[in-house]
């Protein structure tokens, strides 16, 4: 290795995996990721037993699909071939302004307010991958965005860029926890980062406390068919009536687990202009989502992640709240 000296300070050449790290956690930046942190791909030997465990107990409700692909779910080298690293990105979504549920006491995730996150992230990380085509060669990989079996959570920790909460949630200790998870998944040789081993949680059980449904069952584990978001956007069939005067006028997504964290004290608005929610969800009324007609549902949620719901699916939540 050649080594130049400049002013008796010898300067020696950066190693491809080290330079390839500053080449993706700069593009990061510029394209306004909050963290990046680098992870080796292959096996998540210790969420293996975990994951199995949760299914068993049918903890997914009726989301067979996370027993789908569990091999792929668990080892990303299947999922995308000749996989080498994972590049685990944040993306703050924490609102500047007042929300909207402050005039109609309906409630969405905050999340749900702006433009669908799948879309603006994956514009960004399809830039992520040209930009490093360009300045570092032929790459070949894939951006994900809450779209595969992926164990986003799992691999953010383990590229040290938080832990998981008793919520399940990824807690950073700079920003709490309202922001995307995504991820490049890439046949580059990358120098990892150190994962972060210490639970920054303690005795805090706020979260747990907090939870109107009991859907935290234990530490980290969730019962996804008691979550109020399982409730309000995956469940298909009538809302248990078990749920009556539990939902807290959560219609799309739920926050409380969030808001009560004291780690999100440290959250910052976020600084994305399709995150903004927009002037006609502003305007909504508690009648006007009793009475939301196929029209409306189509102007204000155009670009939503809300459309998941779909029409019926969003009244049957409003309906089910306003009959407590």
């Amino acid at each position: 290795m050649s080594v130049e000296k400049i002013k008796d300070v010898y300067l020696y050449p950066m190693a491809p995996a080290e330079n390839n790290a500053s080449i993706i956690k700069s593009t990061a930046k510029r394209l306004g990721f909050d963290f990046c942190g680098i992870a080796k791909a292959g096996f998540l030997e210790e969420e293996a037993p975990r994951l199995e465990d949760w299914l068993n107990r049918n903890y997914n409700g009726e989301m067979g699909y996370l027993s789908n692909h569990f091999d792929k779910r668990l080892d990303p080298t299947k999922l995308v071939e000749g996989a080498k690293t994972v590049v685990s990105l944040v993306y703050n979504y924490y609102p500047s302004n007042e929300l909207p549920a402050e005039k109609s006491d309906i409630k969405l995730a905050k999340y749900a307010y702006g433009e669908d996150y799948h879309f603006v992230i994956r514009d960004k990380l399809n830039e992520f991958l040209e930009i490093l085509r360009e300045e570092i060669g032929e790459i070949d990989g894939r951006g994900f965005v809450d779209s595969a079996p992926v164990m986003e959570r799992q691999w953010a920790q383990k590229a040290g860029l938080g832990w998981l909460g008793k919520n399940s949630l990824l807690l950073n200790r700079e920003m709490g926890s309202f922001f995307f998870l995504s991820e490049l998944i890439i046949d580059l040789e990358v120098a990892p980062d150190t994962p972060l081993a210490k639970d920054y949680c303690g005795t805090c059980t706020a979260c747990i406390d907090a939870c109107p449904t009991d859907a935290i069952v234990d530490n980290g584990v969730i019962d996804a068919s008691r979550c109020i978001s399982y409730l309000t956007i995956e469940l298909k069939e009538a809302i248990p009536n078990e749920f009556k005067g539990k939902m807290e006028n959560w219609v799309f997504g739920c926050d409380i687990c969030q808001d009560v964290c004291p780690w999100n004290r440290f959250s910052k608005p976020h600084q994305e202009p399709r995150f903004q929610p927009n002037d006609e969800l502003k305007e909504l009324s508690k009648s006007d989502w009793q009475e939301i007609t196929e029209e409306t549902f189509g102007k204000v949620f155009k670009k939503s992640a809300v459309k998941r719901t779909k029409l019926a699916g969003l009244k049957r939540n409003v309906d089910f709240l306003t009959s407590n």
